[in-house]
């Protein structure tokens, strides 16, 4: 299970950290089958990739999980007390369609999950996206359609719950007004709490690592914030674009990023080309290049060694997981007011 956690949670990673100038709220839920020392339902919300809530079945309460978000306080005194309520309620509803995705699959024991992520994105131009997907024990199940207000399933054991939710049309048309309309309310107010936070400028520190001559380059950024760069190899002033492999955005413990991207060529190849790799980011107000032939190794025993330390916070992402390698189930629950639920 391990391994496919993994797989499913790069790419929400991807998810987290498009490469677009954005601002975005994302939220987690997942359901899982009691028994297995973890909680039978968690929520967890980040802006920009960075957490500012958590709600779980055991402690009963949505907390903060960073200090700007508790100015909310000043100009919505219930909000912790709202949201607390209406995700004790989709608690409930997570819980029956665990039970009802299982009896559906024809499942009478093991651990199972239902998962949804949704969010929405505002990019500087005004631009407004938004998206809202389930999974079931880590596989696609349904997503929403904000175009058509329909549902999209992934399978066929999904058709049930699209005929469900397509026949109540309000509810479709609820959802997609949350996500273009109330939501991007709410990034607003949550980018203004944490304009300080979210809207720091830190340029990369970049490094070129290579294990041996005959090992790939590794062209490593980290340290930046926001999570937008480009990093790219130039072979003799021209772009590259096969031999490469560009590494996901990952975080760091600190709340800034870090991101690689790896060259592949031979001791002969390097020795006669000239390599480049240029770096892009908000934070510099021109691109960093770092020039193979001028620079000085940094030689580690693995490439593995340099993304330690996003390693905790991709254990604390996968702990609010079990099935973060699942994308949970289509129950959209506000940042603020009634939220409008359905079972599977």
């Amino acid at each position: 299970m391990e391994g496919y956690c993994f797989n499913v949670l790069i790419k929400i990673m991807v998810w987290f950290f498009p490469f677009t100038v954005s601002h975005s709220p994302r939220y987690f839920y997942t359901a899982v089958t009691p028994g297995i020392h973890f909680p039978e339902f968690t929520a967890v919300g980040l802006v920009d990739g960075q957490q500012f809530m958590y709600y779980d079945s055991n402690i009963k309460k949505r907390i903060p999980k960073t200090a700007w978000i508790k100015k909310v306080d000043d100009d919505d005194p219930d909000y912790w007390n709202r949201n607390t309520e209406i995700q004790q309620r989709t608690q409930e509803i997570f819980k029956d369609n665990v039970a009802t995705l299982m009896q559906r699959f024809n499942q009478t024991e093991g651990v199972h999950t239902v998962q949804l992520m949704y969010g929405c994105e505002l990019d500087d131009d005004g631009t407004k996206r938004g998206s809202m997907q389930y999974s079931y024990d880590g596989e696609d199940f349904i997503s929403l359609d904000l175009n058509t207000h329909t549902w999209t399933v992934a399978n066929d054991k999904a058709k049930i719950t699209k005929h469900m939710w397509d026949s109540d049309v309000g509810y479709s048309v609820w959802q997609n007004n949350y996500l273009e309309n109330t939501c991007i309310e709410w990034l607003q107010k949550y980018v203004a709490y944490g304009r300080d936070t979210l809207q720091r400028k830190v340029p990369p520190e970049m490094a070129l690592i290579q294990k041996d001559s005959s090992s790939p380059v590794l062209c490593h950024a980290t340290g930046f914030f926001p999570s937008e760069i480009l990093i790219s190899w130039q072979k003799d002033g021209e772009d590259m674009h096969e031999n490469v492999e560009l590494r996901q955005t990952l975080p760091n413990q600190d709340g800034t990023f870090q991101k690689g991207s790896i060259l592949t060529a031979s001791p002969e190849e390097l020795d006669k080309n000239d390599y480049t790799c240029v770096v892009h980011h908000s934070g510099r107000e021109k691109d960093l290049v770092l020039r193979m032939a001028d620079h000085r190794f940094q030689k580690t025993g693995s490439f593995s060694v340099i993304t330690g330390v996003a390693v905790v916070v991709l254990l604390l992402v996968l702990i609010v997981c079990v099935g973060f390698c699942v994308s949970r189930r289509k129950n959209n629950v506000k940042t603020s007011g009634k939220g409008r639920r359905q079972q599977m």
